[in-house]
Formats: structure tokens, sequence, C-alpha cells
């Protein structure tokens, strides 16, 4: 298997707070995990918008998009990933932040070949830079290959997560 440095141009990628005009590709990456969907085929309704505004003015969580093909003015570009990051205050390590990484999604015509590692390792140097002590994620457990790319970024299967649905 080849490095993600050479099936993937790293130059040409991008990894960016998402915008207003991204959210549809988002939604389109968030929709379904094993094909591609068409960001136009999908409603964007207010649930949507509120959700996405209020992230967006929240300076503790943001939606990092993962952009191709950006030109040299930082214009153009398609979304190929995208994942959501909140940043949590803490009293343990320190009282320092950790980052708790969730929908993780790379278009599902792109995967293995190195960009949801570019994607992951971004975000990680992103919440290292910001001051966080631990990044943190919850996988399905029946994602094995999740399972498996994710230990080989490093992270350490050490704890057992709990959901309740309300």
């Amino acid at each position: 298997m080849s490095s993600a440095s050479e099936s993937v141009h790293v130059a040409a990628l991008t990894l960016r707070p998402a915008s207003r005009a991204d959210l549809p590709m988002v939604l389109a990456l968030l929709a379904d995990e094993e094909s591609v969907v068409d960001p136009a085929a999908l409603v964007v309704d207010e649930a949507y918008e509120r959700a996405f505004a209020a992230i967006d003015a929240d300076p503790r969580n943001e939606i990092l998009v993962l952009v191709e093909g950006v030109d040299d003015q930082g214009d153009g570009g398609r979304v190929v990933g995208c994942l959501q990051v909140t940043y949590i205050p803490g009293l343990g390590k320190g009282g320092a932040e950790r980052a708790l990484i969730e929908a993780v999604r790379i278009r599902a015509d792109r995967r293995g070949g190195g960009l949801g590692r570019i994607l992951m390792e971004r975000t990680i140097e992103r919440a290292r830079t910001r001051g966080c002590a631990l990044v943190q994620l919850t996988s399905n457990k029946r994602r094995e290959d999740a399972h498996r790319f994710y230990r080989g970024l490093g992270f350490a299967r050490s704890h057992d997560g709990f959901k309740l649905a309300l």
C-alpha cells in the first residue's frame, strides 16, 4: 500500500472551517457513508441552518472540511471530507482542553487513498496548536475498519463509551 503522500497530492488539500456554502456538501457526506450523495438532492432545512449557525458561532465548536483543488487565492475546490470538533474545558490534565472529534467522513469514492489520514492528522495538529492535551473520539463497535484506522493514527482503545438516546 502506498503512503498518503504518494496517493494524495498534499499541497492541493486545505483543511479549513466550513462555511455556510459548504453545508450541503457536509450534509451529503453525513447522509450516507457507503455512497456518494448529490448535495443538490438534499434539502437544507431550518433545523440544519440553526445547527450550523450555532456551531459556527461557538468558539468551542467547529466543523472542518478537507477541500481539494483550492487555487492560490484560496478559492474553488471540492469538499472531500469533514468532521466536527468540540473543544472541552476540564479540570483534568492540568486544566487543559480536550478535543472531541465526531462525524468523520471522507467521500465514499475517495476512501483508501490517504485523505482520512490527512484529515485526522491536520485536525490533531490543530488541537495540539490550540493547547489541547487530549484528542478523543467514539466509533461504532461494528466499524472494525475504522478502529484499525484510528489505531494506526495512535489512538488507544482505553474506555468504553455509553450513549442514551433522548
